[in-house]
């Protein structure tokens, strides 16, 4: 199966699969990477395009990223590569973004899952992992071992660790930071507010899939889903929490594709 990695200013993607045009947008801190595991499930039933998100990855960096002005550049992204419309999977601000898009584009995406998250404000809750980040130097880390040793004075999760230090770049003396670390941080309020109350409702179909064990798709929110979403459906996955994707892959990708082709 050809897998093709295009960096097209201002969004890096991979392309992968046949048939019906599915994109997959990645959380924050992270890269299209993080969703590899869906992405190679879905590629045997569609054509699948996995984002960068800006200022991630290998996407450009910007000065400044809201949830609107990234559904803004996705939309674009699309009239560019000759995408009048497509699903989308989005997993925490991916599906942030990807809710952004659908509410003021709705004639461009066709159907929609989200990944453990819900279209509400959340209080700051990477307080620590920024902290961390940020009293990191990367210029001076002689190893990745450092970072991780450094990090943990701040981020006690070895997984998360892990995720967090992907972003390293090895240069030739020491390391530098792939995303845009000092703008994500800046921009972190607009990352984590409520998406847009539109006019009038996203009315396609759309799959929200909670991990059980995770505290990002509470009842009350419930409300502030369906005025956004009426037609919304709810699928919980036992045993997981916010990495249900990577927790289990394989559920994930089964609900995900049964969703898309019902």
């Amino acid at each position: 199966m050809p897998v093709n990695d295009v960096n097209v200013e201002p969004l890096y993607f991979r392309k992968q699969g046949q048939g019906e045009p599915v994109v997959i947008i990645h959380g924050l801190f992270g890269s299209m990477e993080n969703l590899g595991a869906q992405a190679r499930a879905l590629a045997k039933h569609f054509c699948v395009y996995s984002l960068d998100l800006p200022n991630h990855g290998r996407s450009a960096h910007s000065p400044t990223m809201t949830l609107s002005s990234m559904a803004t550049l996705v939309s674009e992204w699309m009239a560019a590569q000759g995408l009048p419309s497509a699903m989308f999977v989005g997993h925490s601000l991916g599906g942030k973004v990807a809710m952004e898009l659908a509410l003021q584009h709705p004639e461009q995406c066709q159907k929609l899952v989200v990944l453990d998250i819900a279209p509400v404000h959340y209080e700051p809750h990477h307080t620590q992992v920024f902290k961390g980040l940020l009293a990191l130097n990367p210029a001076l880390l002689e190893s990745r071992a450092q970072a991780d040793t450094e990090l943990k004075a701040h981020v006690t999760e070895p997984a998360v660790r892990s995720f967090l230090l992907k972003n390293l770049v090895k240069e030739t003396q020491g390391f530098s930071w792939r995303m845009n670390l000092p703008v994500i941080h800046a921009c972190y309020p607009d990352l984590i507010a409520a998406n847009t109350r539109p006019e009038h409702p996203y009315e396609g179909e759309v799959l929200f899939i909670k991990g059980a064990q995770s505290d990002y798709i509470l009842e009350q929110y419930r409300d502030a889903i369906a005025v956004r979403f009426p037609k919304a459906k709810l699928r919980l996955v036992a045993g997981t929490g916010h990495w249900l994707h990577a927790e289990k892959p394989e559920r994930i990708a089964q609900l995900t594709v049964q969703f898309l082709t019902g």
